[in-house]
């Protein structure tokens, strides 16, 4: 791994919102680790949307960013781009890192223009002539490389990140952010919970209420003593609350209750997550907490699957699939609504169950044999009373 104290000054260049920063966290504890000494700025996108979570409000407390240059997205008004260049300019970075999403060609030399008329002379993973713009095709397909793979290989000249170790996804929770999770959570008593969150950026990816209903019903019904808590924004909060009242069980309503790192150290008690490709999801995911999603085929599968082992992913590849759509009108979004409700439900209730089979084992207390062989729970007993 390369390691350069001499830097002192490094845009990244990510845009997007929630999910797409988090898929980028092992490339961004890469360059932390690459320009220690550097300051370090992420140019990203101008939110104005109050229900949508600034990348930065992740990024800032476990300092991998310090400090953000704002991109007016989906804008090419001369005036805002001009603003652009001028913030990048009197930053001076001495090496940008490109994150950037699916360029062409034609954007990437675009793209490397306008940083060489900001002053940059050193960009890193936006080269001209190798891959590192798509993600590629695994076996024979259909599935794809996921977008963190992607993104990690597109900076091998900084060295490599081990995309499987939760330490590159590590959001340095502080013990603060885990108490405010703590207090959010209290009216639980303690009780296990399932994480759910109905939000999503695009309209193909909405499974509706109505299957999100059928979906919790289901699995509720299987989850005996296991409560459903829902995460996401404040304009959330009312449709989360009528989808919630399908749940048979305790609920608790968290939408636009904890800032979005609060929202990841409450995550961390989850016994499972249940959602659509989302910023939250993502965020489960970081935190290894195992994930039943329901994808459209907006995207090619993998491409931005959630991280780690013990997920369940449904998928359709319909012929239409991967569109690329932000609304789907022609189809009727058939490639999500084609997914059984039943087998969500299903899916969710043998996830939870099994991550509480896996904590109440985790928290049986040990005793020792005398041949100082380790037995745990009921097995216990049967030593002792043998002896």
């Amino acid at each position: 791994m390369i390691v350069d104290r001499a830097v002192r000054r490094v845009l990244v260049w990510r845009q997007g919102t929630l999910g797409d920063t988090i898929v980028a966290l092992p490339s961004l504890h890469l360059v932390a680790r690459a320009f220690p000494q550097a300051e370090r700025r992420l140019l990203s996108d101008q939110i104005t949307n109050a229900n949508i979570a600034p990348a930065a409000r992740l990024l800032l407390e476990p300092g991998l960013v310090h400090g953000v240059v704002a991109y007016p997205s989906q804008t090419r008004a001369p005036s805002a781009l001009a603003g652009v260049g001028r913030a990048v300019r009197a930053f001076a970075p001495e090496v940008v890192v490109y994150l950037v999403e699916g360029r062409t060609w034609r954007q990437r030399v675009r793209d490397r223009a306008f940083l060489r008329l900001c002053g940059v002379r050193r960009v890193i993973g936006a080269g001209l002539f190798d891959d590192a713009s798509r993600n590629r095709i695994l076996g024979d397909g259909p599935l794809v490389e996921a977008e963190a793979k992607r993104l990690a290989r597109s900076l091998a000249a900084l060295g490599r990140m081990p995309l499987d170790a939760d330490t590159s996804w590590d959001l340095g929770l502080t013990a603060a952010e885990h108490a405010a999770a703590a207090a959010a959570l209290a009216p639980l008593g303690g009780t296990p919970f399932v994480a759910f969150s109905l939000g999503t950026k695009w309209q193909p990816n909405d499974y509706t209420d109505d299957n999100w209903r059928r979906v919790l019903a289901r699995a509720g019904e299987r989850c005996a003593g296991i409560a459903l808590v829902a995460f996401g924004a404040p304009n959330e909060q009312v449709r989360s609350a009528d989808v919630l009242a399908a749940w048979p069980g305790e609920t608790l309503n968290l939408c636009g209750a904890l800032a979005v790192r609060e929202s990841a150290a409450a995550l961390t008690q989850a016994l499972a997550f249940a959602g659509h490709d989302s910023g939250p999801m993502h965020m489960a995911a970081a935190v290894a907490v195992p994930c039943v999603c329901v994808f459209s085929g907006r995207n090619p599968p993998g491409q931005w699957y959630p991280r780690g082992a013990g997920h369940t992913i449904f998928y359709n590849d319909v012929s239409c699939a991967p569109c690329g759509l932000t609304v789907c009108r022609a189809e009727g979004k058939r490639c999500i609504l084609s997914v059984p409700a039943r087998e969500v439900g299903d899916a969710l209730a043998a996830t939870s169950n099994a991550a509480l089979a896996r904590r109440a084992a985790s928290a049986r207390p040990t005793a020792r044999r005398r041949d100082g062989a380790a037995v745990r729970g009921r097995s216990i007993e049967r030593a002792v009373a043998g002896r």
